[in-house]
C-alpha cells in the first residue's frame, strides 16, 4: 500500500511539472517521491500517449472534420500537453548549439531568456515535420498507427528518464539537477518491465504490431545512445533545456520512424 500511494504521488508530481492538467495540490518533494516520480515517467508517457489516442478515436469516429483539421487538432495536442515545456528546451539548446562556441558559452546561451534566430528556425522545422508525419499517418489510418502513437511518447519518457540518470549534470542548479540529485541510478531498473508488459499487451491484441513495437524500441536505443553522447560532448552533460530538447528529438525520430513504417510496411 505504501509502495502504491508513494508511485501515486509520483505520477502526481510528474503531471504537476511535465504537464499543463492542473494539480492543485502541495505535493511532498522529498528524495523518496521524486525517485517515484522518476519511476513513473513511462507512466506519464503512457497517459499521454493514451490521450492522443483517444482524442483521435474521437475525432476519426465521431466528428465530421477533415483529416487535415484532425492533423492539426493532434498535433496541437502534442504541444499544449506538456505546455510548450520541452519546446522551450529544444530552442535554447538550438541557439545553443548552432552558436558554435565552447561548452562554458553554449551553458551562458541557454541561460539567456531571449530566443534567437536559430531557436526560432530550428522550432518551425521540428514543428512543420512533425504535423506532416501526423498528417500522412491519419491520411490512412489503422488499427497499428494508433497502438505506435500510443507507444510512442511512452518510449520518449522512458528515455527522459535514462537520459536524467546516466549522464551526468552540466551543471549543480535547476530542475534537471534537481530531480538527479534525488534519484539513484537503480530506479531505472523498473523500466525493462514497463518496456516488457507493454510488449506483451500489444503481443496478446496482436503479434503482428509487437514487431513494430520493437522495431521503436530499438530505434530509441540507437538513437538514445547517440543523443547521450553528443550531450555530453556538446553540452558538457544534461541540463534541463538539453533534456527537454533530447526528448523533443527522440519524439520527431519516433514519428519519423512510424510515418516511414506506414508508408512501407503497416500502410
Amino acid at each position: 500500500m505504501r509502495i502504491i500511494k508513494g508511485a501515486l504521488i509520483g505520477l502526481l508530481i510528474n503531471l504537476q511539472f511535465f504537464t499543463v492538467i492542473p494539480i492543485c495540490k502541495e505535493l511532498p518533494m522529498d528524495k523518496r517521491h521524486i525517485t517515484y516520480a522518476v519511476k513513473t515517467f513511462p507512466i506519464l508517457g503512457l497517459l499521454q500517449g493514451g490521450a492522443f489516442v483517444g482524442v483521435l478515436y474521437i475525432l476519426m469516429n465521431h466528428t465530421p472534420f477533415s483529416d487535415l483539421a484532425i492533423a492539426f487538432i493532434i498535433w496541437l495536442l502534442t504541444i499544449v500537453i506538456t505546455g510548450g515545456l520541452h519546446l522551450d528546451g529544444w530552442m535554447d539548446a538550438s541557439d545553443a548549439f548552432f552558436s558554435y562556441q565552447k561548452i562554458e558559452k553554449r551553458l551562458e546561451i541557454m541561460k539567456d531568456p531571449r530566443t534567437g534566430a536559430f531557436g526560432v528556425i530550428s522550432v518551425i522545422v521540428l514543428l512543420s515535420g512533425r504535423f506532416l508525419f501526423i498528417y500522412e499517418i491519419i491520411n490512412t489510418l489503422t488499427i497499428s498507427s494508433m497502438i505506435l502513437i500510443l507507444c510512442l511518447p511512452f518510449l520518449s519518457r522512458t528515455f527522459m528518464g535514462y537520459l536524467l540518470l546516466m549522464v551526468p549534470a552540466a551543471k549543480k542548479e535547476g530542475l534537471g539537477y534537481f530531480f538527479q540529485k534525488s534519484v539513484p541510478k537503480r530506479s531505472l531498473m523498473i523500466y525493462p518491465v514497463y518496456l516488457l508488459l507493454f510488449v506483451i499487451g500489444v503481443a496478446f491484441l496482436d503479434r503482428h504490431d509487437s514487431w513494430f513495437v520493437l522495431l521503436l524500441v530499438l530505434i530509441t536505443f540507437i538513437f538514445g545512445e547517440m543523443l547521450k553522447r553528443k550531450s555530453e560532448k556538446w553540452f558538457g552533460g544534461i541540463t534541463g533545456d538539453v533534456l527537454g530538447a533530447s526528448v523533443e528529438g527522440m519524439e520527431w525520430i519516433l514519428w519519423l520512424s512510424i510515418w516511414l513504417l506506414h508508408y512501407y510496411v503497416t500502410g
